[in-house]
């Protein structure tokens, strides 16, 4: 009988070994984005605020000539932490930077507008040509199994590169991801924005001009919106990028009820196909579909696992609930599948065949009756015990 590879998952958490975001276990088997966000507990917080203070009041214009700080938002519950925090506590002129991948949801659109009228500061939205992005939804899923690739390069790199051209030198995002999810630095090292980050990680290793080919004609001024600054022009501009969850901590169940409670920040009426969680991930339609079930396709596991884990972390439920979310939500099928298809114009034999070149062999294993099998979370161990049902069921 084939039997799939052995996975090993926290014992804390629900994450996989095999994951999107590189982590490592301890030998209690617990996780290292688990053991990263203990450390908030130790952090002497007051004095990281002072440190944000300095480094605020250092970079604040002084004669109103200019912006005090670029921020890259979405829409979404960080992006009005960011805000509030940034306009309302510190009182900073901002100029908003907004990456449009041109399938807002509803809720995604009346957010964004939400936050036009309750923050100070200028909003710049950017979408790039229709055009071209549908050739990058089809690139993106060939190249990386990602059809909302062009999204990461975009919030990662469009702020930044407007930072350089009105010369703020300060730009700020919410957390960083995959040390908050993974635990891959610590709070302790205070790290900061940088274009290996930006490359390496967020962009899965790709740049622009790799999406530069014959295939689709997409051409070097196609994608100028997406050239980073070079680090000579960094250099002299003394551009910094910084990470809110650096110097304050990031407890997301705590900021969405405070940007609920405040702002009037809107959340999703209902819990959607790959997960329970009705407060992330709003303003693209495809990004709880058809993208969040390619990283079930390519390790295993989905979205319902990354809210499990953070409300695990959090102690909002326990680890024998999120299993059941999980069994319950990341192999679910997107209903999004269609309309995506009629999108980029393929057709569903040739993406699930397409999909099917990018399972992890470390994860996925084919049977004698063409099934493709894994090692699930409830197969463990610690996880067989009888568990209370939260939704969908396998």
């Amino acid at each position: 009988m084939i039997k799939p590879p052995v996975i090993q998952y926290c014992s804390r958490c629900v994450y996989p070994a095999v994951s999107a975001t590189p982590l490592t276990f301890d030998e209690k088997g617990v996780c290292s984005g688990c053991r990263t966000h203990e450390e908030q507990k130790t952090v002497d917080w007051d004095r990281r605020k002072k440190i944000f203070d300095n480094i605020v009041d250092d970079y604040r214009s002084k004669d109103g000539s200019n912006y005090d700080v670029v921020i890259g938002v979405s829409g979404g519950k960080d992006s009005f932490w960011q805000a509030h925090l940034l306009t309302k506590v510190y009182g900073l002129k901002a100029l908003f930077v907004c990456y449009g991948e041109n399938n807002h949801t509803d809720v995604g659109m009346r957010n964004i507008q939400r936050m036009r009228e309750c923050f100070k500061g200028d909003f710049l939205h950017f979408t790039p040509e229709v055009d071209v992005l549908k050739k990058l939804n089809r690139l993106g899923m060939l190249k990386t199994g990602d059809p909302n690739w062009h999204t990461h390069i975009g919030i990662m790199t469009f702020p930044i590169a407007i930072a350089a051209k009105f010369n703020v030198k300060l730009f700020i995002y919410g957390e960083h991801g995959f040390m908050n999810l993974g635990g891959m630095h610590s709070y302790n090292d205070l790290v900061e924005f940088t274009r290996k980050y930006r490359t390496e990680h967020m962009c899965r290793g790709f740049d622009w001009f790799d999406f530069c080919e014959k295939t689709e004609g997409i051409t070097k001024q196609d994608m100028l919106w997406a050239h980073y600054p070079t680090d000579e022009e960094i250099e002299e501009k003394g551009l910094r990028g910084l990470f809110i969850s650096n110097y304050f901590g990031w407890n997301q169940a705590e900021h969405t009820k405070k940007m609920v409670d405040l702002y009037n920040f809107e959340k999703w009426p209902m819990p959607r196909d790959r997960s329970f969680s009705r407060d992330s991930n709003l303003n693209d339609m495809h990004d709880d579909g058809i993208h969040d079930y390619m990283k079930y396709v390519k390790f295993g596991y989905g979205r319902a696992t990354d809210h499990a884990c953070r409300e695990i972390r959090q102690g909002l439920m326990t680890r024998e609930q999120g299993v059941e979310l999980v069994r319950a939500y990341d192999h679910v099928v997107p209903s999004d599948i269609p309309r995506w298809l009629e999108y980029v114009g393929w057709n569903r034999p040739y993406l699930e065949q397409m999909m099917d070149s990018f399972r992890s062999p470390k994860v996925w294993v084919k049977n004698d009756y063409d099934q493709w099998l894994k090692h699930n979370l409830w197969d463990t161990a610690e996880a067989k015990a009888p568990l209370k049902s939260f939704g969908k069921k396998a």
